[in-house]
């Protein structure tokens, strides 16, 4: 492959609104919104593929995360987008399909190691678009140091939450929750999406919304926003104007025992708190001793081909690799809080990692509730209603009637 100049490529980027290597005849171009693993795909994920097939040209041609939607509709109309594209799950990889933009992948060697849950995401009717990759998971996570100095364990029903962040403020020491409601989205995503599964016993609670059969003022989502309206003594001073970067300081500098959050902060932990505490991870308490646990185990990121991809069959030889047990190790310990949807069994390098991951063995998978739910409006509706509910400005009863108008009225 021919190498441009430093100065060939900064204007091919600027004319093309794109990277250079969209343009270059014979590679399998990766189009993906991830600009942080552009190190990982560059110098481990593909040289690993290529020690395998040697004669298969990959790049890796990311784009701003914010305008990565838009970029790959203006690519798919002008034919410039790559042989492989990164895939947002549900609605905007569905409408790519629908406009013909990625190709089916009926038959697709590798989908046959991912979950249906997983698959769920990329699939209309029983065609499927895009092969699963990762996914990230919610619960909470915990300064051991603070648990081991009171004496306390880690709670496996809400009841024994509640009891935790009781003994947690009376003694001072620590903000019991480092969680914060000016953002609002984690409000929603992290916590009543989070937490709320074991309500409305996941995947069941959530096709129900979809075919009509339950409303979000049926009492097991109502219910799940009064078990977090109990969360309110616990949240701190001021939690009210307090950001999701207020949170996690809080948290990583040991001043808060209890950080309700996902999977993919475990990486930047680590870095900040560097060993100055012990931390560990635990899912979401049931209500009752022996009930079926369920966790957010939300679909993040998967891979489809396009389908007027230049290279279609190398494409689909990567797309396989993709579905291998050698890249769901690399990809989960190389991606720290990103785990492989696949069904291969992964020994995780980072032990709070794999704390988390063995949720799995515990709990079943659902993802966030609003997934395919096609009302308008319905995420800034739950985000806005969870956030008033953890503030005590709205009651559950008027939480779930706010929700359930915005679904009603489309």
């Amino acid at each position: 492959m021919t190498k441009l100049s430093a100065i060939s490529a900064a204007v091919l980027f600027s004319m093309t609104g794109g990277y250079a290597m969209h343009a270059l005849a014979g590679d399998v171009v990766i189009e993906s919104w991830r600009t942080d693993d552009k190190d990982l795909w560059e110098d481990v994920l593909i040289p690993t593929f290529n020690s395998q097939y040697p004669d298969i040209n990959v790049s890796f041609a990311p784009t701003n995360p914010p305008d990565y939607n838009a970029t790959m509709d203006s690519r798919f109309k002008g034919g410039t987008a790559g042989d492989l594209v990164t895939c947002r799950p549900f609605e905007v990889s569905l409408s790519w399909f629908n406009r013909g933009f990625l190709a089916p992948l009926n038959g697709q060697a590798g989908l046959e190691n991912f979950p249906a849950f997983a698959k769920n995401a990329w699939t209309k009717g029983s065609t499927p678009y895009c092969m699963p990759i990762a996914s990230v998971m919610h619960g909470f996570f915990y300064n051991k140091d603070a648990f081991k100095s009171l004496n306390l364990s880690v709670p496996k029903t809400e009841a024994e939450f509640i009891k935790v962040l009781a003994a947690l403020a009376a003694d001072g020491e620590y903000t019991p929750l480092a969680l914060g409601t000016n953002d609002q989205w984690e409000s929603y995503e992290v916590v009543y999406a989070g937490m709320g599964p074991n309500y409305w016993q996941g995947e069941a609670g959530r096709k129900g919304l979809i075919d009509g059969s339950k409303k979000f003022t049926d009492a097991e989502f109502v219910d799940a926003w009064s078990y977090l309206a109990k969360w309110q003594p616990y949240m701190g001073k001021g939690y009210q104007a307090q950001t999701y970067s207020d949170s996690q300081t809080l948290f990583s500098l040991g001043r808060s025992a209890i950080y309700p959050g996902g999977s993919w902060e475990i990486a930047g932990f680590n870095k900040a708190i560097e060993g100055e505490f012990e931390y560990g991870a635990f899912y979401p308490p049931v209500k009752n001793s022996g009930d079926t646990c369920y966790i957010s185990d939300h679909v993040d990121i998967g891979m489809g081909i396009n389908k007027n991809a230049k290279n279609p069959k190398d494409a689909a030889i990567f797309l396989e690799w993709i579905g291998s047990a050698e890249f769901a190790d690399l990809y989960t310990n190389k991606v720290t809080g990103f785990f492989s949807l696949s069904n291969h069994s992964v020994n995780i390098n980072d032990p709070v990692a794999a704390e988390v991951m063995a949720w799995r063995s515990d709990c079943e998978s659902t993802v966030r509730v609003h997934s395919e739910i096609k009302a308008d409006g319905i995420l800034s509706a739950l985000y806005s209603a969870s956030a008033e509910v953890l503030n005590g400005t709205t009651t559950p009863k008027e939480a779930g009637a706010e929700v359930q108008a915005v679904m009603g009225a489309n």
